[in-house]
């Protein structure tokens, strides 16, 4: 980690990427520069991300390198991804090439009417079979529309390499270029097998006009799939209402400073993070959390940017500036998921970069097979045969296989939130052996909070439980806490204190009206005389179940016992059983004592538990499992966990957890509802089982199209219009991740 404590991050939008061949060639290129320590691109999201030593390389030299290559480059800042996933000018400059590009085309269509009709041929003009005719529509389509393919081409070819665009470029100049040699050597004239005309620039044309219909329906495809971080982008606001001395002013959020006080109302999105300073309202984090149900929100409970205020007037003090804030590092994490490269992705990456050379050297095999010896001396049938190959094999499918699945599914699971810190987190996560839990924080709600109430003889819990909260008011002890909470979420009135005594380690001694309450230990109770042998009855279960209880006297006669425990959340239990219906091996690990974890344990299902457990030994039990050739996922919320999270084969931070642990993390669950950790499994499974698919599709089609172009059986435009198809195939099947 030290050795990249110097780099720089940068994020660059790469544009004329057609196939995993160009992604290969840029970091190829790029990470032979002195100065770059790693360099990832993606085909999908268009972007490269370079780490890289300030003092040695500079971004201007980063993109002066990628545009040598043929492609548009430019720096993005933190402000561009809105525009930048909202943008639409790769569909419009892909709609309007195919549209001009086919006005051109559609004549040789018109002029292959009837040597495909049935029975009687429709009338063709005599010009559109003049093969001079035909020279002047196929240039403007060759060289002009047919340009940005020659010019990446050359470019791919200049720096070693190979990619799609010389697979066009081979193919349709091939076909060109021998039609314009026939024109003008009219002796040399041979009708190739099967085809209407000794000329080929119907082919060329058509292949060009395809490739831009592919290029215009993927680009349009490949927006759908950006859909998910359009809708985080969405949700921060550009401007706030601030509170000053003066009065209400709208402001710049990216103008407020940490402590600023701001005032949301109905209707409104909150701007930035923040801690309520006064206002009562529920607040929609659905998009952010994935909770469904609008979350109350009062004094003091923090409120998070670009969640949606949905009744009341709520003031509030900005915790995060605009960089810091939830949405933009959820938006950061997202997009650093989707251009960090799964290892899958890595062997795709290797099949494409030597894909294309072959292709090329097996499309002149073919050729020379059918000149030769399949018809001997008919050029313009191998010719055909040959650009076939050429055409069909590109791997544009394969290179799209991996990371437009992950681009749609971290999109997905951010809307539930979840983001994946990494490609490989997603990749590797459903392979999980033995998932642990730790217990405060993540399957319980880490606070104390009332559980039973025993009244004694003279008393009902109404009244022992308000005169409890009345003595307890003054402390700042947790339990005392969790005893007003509970009182008020009851409706009980808690009256006020007089004179107040806090005795560290035993308890409370209050006066509430007139009445002497003393609230504590038991031995500290029965030091003072106050006997509770009938009340330990049925107190003692409830210490056996590692529940901490709150001896309860007034006016020295015993009133009761109020027991707390650190409860289990209610999403728990269905959460751990879904696991377990995954396959997983659920385990609890956690500093407590034995008996809470085995209580815990117990509502859990009867799952295995670690007690007593310090950092050191939560983050040696992870490798004694790893040792045995276990694959560890730990889940945690707090410093302790750290440790064991960073060890871990995945680790994943819940909910508000510290900081020190979402670092330490591969997955961040946005909120506490472990639920979504059985959603992350989920979506792992499914995202996997989605790049196979798309992989498997990939090698099928070239294993049954590529023996037919061999074999004569498809025509260059056919061969085109599967290649663009089996694209779009590939995106299409990726799409339907965004219903997981």
């Amino acid at each position: 980690m030290s050795g990249q404590a110097d780099l720089s991050r940068i994020t660059l939008h790469v544009t004329g990427m057609t196939c995993a061949a160009c992604a290969a060639r840029i970091e190829k290129a790029v990470g032979k520069m002195d100065g770059v320590a790693e360099v990832s691109v993606n085909v999908a999201l268009e972007r490269a991300v370079v780490l890289l030593d300030a003092k040695r390389a500079r971004t201007e030299q980063i993109e002066a390198r990628i545009a040598q290559l043929g492609f548009g480059v430019r720096l993005l800042n933190s402000d561009d991804g809105k525009s930048d996933a909202n943008s639409g000018e790769e569909i419009r400059r892909s709609r309007a090439m195919f549209l001009l590009s086919l006005a051109f085309t559609l004549p040789f269509f018109w002029a292959m009417i009837p040597h495909h009709a049935a029975s009687s041929s429709p009338w063709v003009p005599e010009l559109l079979a003049n093969p001079w005719f035909q020279l002047a529509l196929a240039v403007p389509v060759q060289f002009g529309f047919g340009l940005p393919f020659y010019i990446r081409a050359y470019e791919a070819l200049k720096n070693g390499s190979a990619n799609m665009d010389v697979l066009i470029v081979l193919g349709t100049s091939t076909a060109f270029f021998y039609s314009h040699y026939l024109l003008f050597h009219p002796g040399q004239v041979m009708m190739g097998s099967g085809h209407h005309s000794p000329y080929y620039f119907d082919t060329s044309t058509m292949i060009i006009t395809i490739v831009w219909l592919g290029r215009w329906i993927e680009a349009s495809a490949r927006k759908r799939t950006a859909d998910s971080l359009s809708q985080l982008y969405a949700m921060q606001t550009d401007t706030a209402c601030m509170l000053t001395p003066d009065g209400e002013r709208q402001v710049p959020v990216d103008t407020l400073k940490e402590g600023d006080l701001l005032r949301v109302r109905p209707g409104e999105r909150v701007p930035l993070d923040g801690i309520v300073a006064q206002g009562t309202s529920a607040v929609d984090e659905s998009l952010i959390t994935g909770e469904s149900m609008p979350v109350k929100k009062r004094k003091g409970d923090r409120v998070i940017g670009g969640t949606l205020n949905s009744s009341g007037v709520l003031e509030i003090r900005v915790l995060r500036t605009t960089g810091q804030s939830t949405i933009a590092r959820m938006i950061r994490m997202v997009e650093e998921a989707q251009n960090a490269k799964a290892p899958i992705q890595r062997v795709a990456d290797k099949i494409a970069a030597v894909f294309v050379p072959a292709i090329a050297v097996t499309a002149v095999c073919t050729f020379l097979y059918w000149y030769g010896l399949g018809e001997p001396g008919a050029a313009g049938g191998a010719l055909e045969k040959a650009i076939a190959v050429l055409l069909i094999a590109c791997p544009c499918a394969l290179g799209l296989a991996t990371p437009v699945s992950i681009l749609v599914a971290s999109g997905r699971a951010a809307q539930k939130g979840i983001v994946y810190m990494e490609g490989a987190a997603l990749e590797r996560l459903h392979q999980t052996d033995i998932l642990l839990f730790d217990k405060t924080g993540t399957v319980t709600f880490g606070a104390p909070k009332v559980t039973d109430v025993i009244a004694a003889e003279g008393e009902t819990q109404a009244t022992l439980l308000s005169k409890l909260a009345g003595a307890e008011q003054l402390s700042e002890h947790p339990l005392s806490r969790a005893v007003v909470d509970e009182a008020e979420r009851r409706g009980l009135r808690v009256p006020d204190c007089g004179s107040f005594l806090a005795v560290p380690g035993c308890g409370v001694r209050a006066e509430v009206h007139g009445r002497g309450i003393v609230a504590g230990t038991r031995r500290w109770l029965e030091e003072q005389g106050i006997p509770f042998a009938e009340t330990e009855r049925a107190a003692g279960p409830l210490r056996s179940q590692g529940k901490q209880l709150i001896y309860v006297a007034v006016d020295g006669r015993p009133a009761g016992v109020v027991a707390l425990a650190d409860t289990v959340r209610p999403t728990a239990a269905p959460a751990l059983r879904q696991l377990k219906k995954q396959g997983m091996d659920i385990r609890l690990v956690t500093g407590d004592h034995a008996a809470a974890a085995k209580a815990v344990a117990e509502r859990l299902g009867n799952v295995r538990y670690y007690a007593d457990m310090l950092p050191d030994q939560k983050l040696g039990l992870v490798r004694r499992l790893q040792s045995q050739g276990k694959r560890v996922t730990m889940v945690g919320d707090g410093i302790n966990d750290a440790p064991a999270l960073a060890a871990a084969d995945i680790g994943v931070a819940v909910g508000n957890g510290t900081d020190v642990a979402k670092a330490a993390a591969d997955v961040h669950l946005l909120k506490s509802d472990l639920k979504a950790m059985a959603d992350a499994v989920r979506i792992s499974r499914k995202t996997m089982a989605n790049i196979h698919q798309n992989m498997a599709l990939s090698f099928c089609y070239n294993a049954l199209a590529i023996p037919a172009a061999l074999s004569g059986h498809l025509a260059p435009w056919m061969a085109c219009t599967a290649m663009a198809l089996s694209s779009l195939t590939v995106i299409i099947n990726a799409l339907r991740l965004k219903r997981v």
